[in-house]
């Protein structure tokens, strides 16, 4: 089940919802830009913005601005390999439950 934006729940880990989804949209990205055959330009970049969220979870504390700003790198050097857009689309909403970033 979401949870509202704000909203957070420690699970029985003791581990913030919000992180699991986080690392578990991550991993799946990683996974299926791994298993996408052909190469890209920018490949690296992705895979790159992608083990500094990984590493990020993994500490437990994402900054919101650092997500955002590796969102728009690993979007960006996806460009238009539809085939990752539904995982990418996952991270970005998982991102979106850590709120926005204040301005």
């Amino acid at each position: 089940m979401l949870r509202s934006v704000g909203q957070t729940r420690v699970t029985g880990s003791g581990e913030d919802p919000r992180t699991t989804e986080l690392r578990a949209a991550v991993a799946r990205l990683r996974r299926e830009l791994a298993g996408h055959p052909p190469e890209f330009p920018d490949r690296d970049i992705a895979e790159d913005e992608l083990a500094v969220l990984a590493a990020m979870v993994a500490a437990g504390d994402p900054e919101v601005p650092r997500m955002r700003r590796s969102l728009l790198l690993i979007a960006g050097a996806i460009g238009s390999v539809s085939a990752l857009a539904p995982a990418l689309m996952q991270v970005r909403n998982a991102m979106d439950l850590f709120g926005e970033v204040p301005r």
